[in-house]
Formats: C-alpha cells, sequence, structure tokens
C-alpha cells in the first residue's frame, strides 16, 4: 500500500537504462543517416537509417512496457501524495522544454521577417548590399518569391487553416467538459466527451494532410520553397507532429477511463493529457496568427 515515501520496485526497473540505450541509438541513427543522405557516394549501404528504426523500435517498445508497469503500480494503489507532486513537477518542466522547443523556431520565424527579409531588401544602411547582391528582391512576407528567384505562394489563413483552429479549440472545450465529468464521478459523461476529443484530434490531423497535399500538388510550396516554406512546414509539421502524441495520450487515457482507472483523488495520468492537449492548442492560436494570418 501507498505510504508517505516514494515507491521503488523491489528488484529495480531496467526502463531508465533501456530507454538511455534507445534514445542514444535513435540519436546515433538519425545523425548518420542524414549524413549519408547528403554523401551517398561515400556510404553506399545508407545503414544509418536502420540504426535510427531500431533506434525508434527500442524506444516505442520502451515506453509501452514503461507505462504499463507505471499503470499497474498506480492501480495496485502503490502511488501516493509524494509521487504525485514529483508527477506534477516532472510534467510542468516537459511541458516548459516544450514550450522552449517551439520558442526557438518562432525567434527563427520573428527573426527572418522582421531582421534578414528588410536587411535584403535594403532597410536601414543596407541600400549597397540589396543594389550589389539582390536587386531584384522585394522585401515582404510571406516570402513568395526568393532572392535566386523561386517562387511560391502564401497559405491562406481562412480555408483549412482556420477550420482547424476552430477544431482544436472545440477539442479544448470538450477535453475541460470531460474534466468536469471526472471531478463529479461522472464516467458515461467523461468517456463521451473524451471520445469526442479524439474524434476532433484525428480531424484536425486529417485537415493538416489535406492541407499539406494541397501546398505540394497546387501551390508550390514545399520544404524547399525558400525560407517561407522551410519555416511554414517546420511550425507547423512539429505541432502537427505533437498534436498525434497528445490524440495517442488521449486514447491511452480514455482506454483507462473505461475500465475504471480514474477516480476524483487518482487521476494525475488523465491531468497530464488534459495539460499536454491544452498547450498544444495555445501553440496552434500563436502558429495561427503568426504564421497563417499577419
Amino acid at each position: 500500500m501507498a505510504t508517505d515515501k516514494y515507491y521503488i520496485p523491489e528488484h529495480g526497473s531496467p526502463w531508465p537504462v533501456v530507454a538511455s540505450v534507445g534514445l542514444f541509438t535513435t540519436a546515433f541513427g538519425a545523425a548518420e543517416f542524414i549524413h549519408q543522405s547528403f554523401n551517398p557516394d561515400s556510404y553506399p549501404g545508407a545503414w544509418g537509417k536502420f540504426v535510427f528504426m531500431a533506434g525508434l523500435a527500442i524506444l516505442l517498445v520502451t515506453v509501452t512496457l514503461w507505462w504499463r508497469d507505471t499503470i499497474r503500480e498506480s492501480v495496485g494503489g502503490l502511488h501516493n501524495r509524494v509521487l504525485g507532486g514529483s508527477y506534477r513537477q516532472g510534467m510542468m518542466w516537459f511541458i516548459f522544454s516544450e514550450v522552449m522547443f517551439f520558442g526557438a523556431f518562432f525567434g527563427a520565424l520573428f527573426y527572418t521577417r522582421w531582421l534578414i527579409v528588410p536587411w535584403l531588401g535594403g532597410a536601414g544602411n543596407n541600400a549597397m548590399t540589396h543594389e550589389l547582391l539582390w536587386p531584384n528582391f522585394q522585401s515582404m512576407w510571406p516570402l513568395v518569391m526568393t532572392p535566386d528567384g523561386r517562387a511560391t505562394q502564401a497559405m491562406e489563413a481562412w480555408g483549412l487553416p482556420a477550420l482547424n483552429t476552430a477544431v482544436l479549440l472545440t477539442s479544448s472545450v470538450t477535453l475541460t467538459i470531460g474534466h468536469h465529468a471526472l471531478i463529479e464521478g461522472k464516467r458515461g459523461r467523461l468517456i463521451f466527451f473524451q471520445f469526442l476529443t479524439v474524434l476532433l484530434g484525428i480531424s484536425f490531423l486529417s485537415l493538416q494532410a489535406v492541407e499539406y497535399h494541397h501546398a505540394y500538388t497546387e501551390m508550390g510550396l514545399t520544404l524547399h520553397a525558400g525560407i517561407y516554406g522551410s519555416l511554414f512546414f517546420m511550425l507547423t509539421g512539429f505541432h502537427g507532429a505533437h498534436v498525434t502524441i497528445g490524440t495517442i495520450f488521449l486514447i491511452i487515457t480514455l482506454t483507462r477511463v473505461i475500465r475504471g482507472h480514474f477516480s476524483a483523488d487518482n487521476c494525475f495520468a488523465w491531468e497530464a493529457s488534459a495539460w499536454y492537449w491544452h498547450f498544444v492548442d495555445v501553440v496552434w492560436l500563436f502558429l495561427f496568427v503568426c504564421v497563417y494570418w499577419l
């Protein structure tokens, strides 16, 4: 039973060590994969991608089994208030690290838009640079014409992006309703609204896939379409990856809700999934305003 001390598995846990091996294998494989992709003649075997995929497989198995053990400990009454406080601190620091992650990419966007593009256009004391290096460059944003003459189109804000914004905002509302249902012990109501949130998350990802297909096939907006295309797909793509993770997180906690694992006093895992989902929604609002609208 739970005490006021941390719970420590009787025979220890192998997952921290296995996760470290998986992370190292993934990082090493990814570095080699990228290096070999740019130097195919020097690495005809192209083994980096297989190491990368092996590392991902190790991480997937590790996360699955580690979560399984943690769920068993929670359901078995081995978690307590002290451990719950540590879990909450860990989740808050994790979300903070994600804020810094996206902050770096937004910083790249702002630096490019308000400093680099005006500089290339001859702003300030750079008229000579503009005339000598890029005389045909037009200082505008979105940068639909790159300095080397490649053209693309900007993604409009009031089509699929606006619809996806409504989808994510609605999902935050349904999840909040589900949270109140959890606190009040109304499991049927919780299951319904969390299932609706999962459907909204899948809908967002589906609409984003349609948007990407439209950008590539009809607009010429690709990863190779200059810095605007790179920033667009970097920001929206990483956000889409986080929505995917958040949707999986919600599916797992929904399964646990159906199995009766949570109560108003023991629901950290559910709350963690909700925190993460609301964070993803807030990031999208900044994306919609800064990438699509302005």
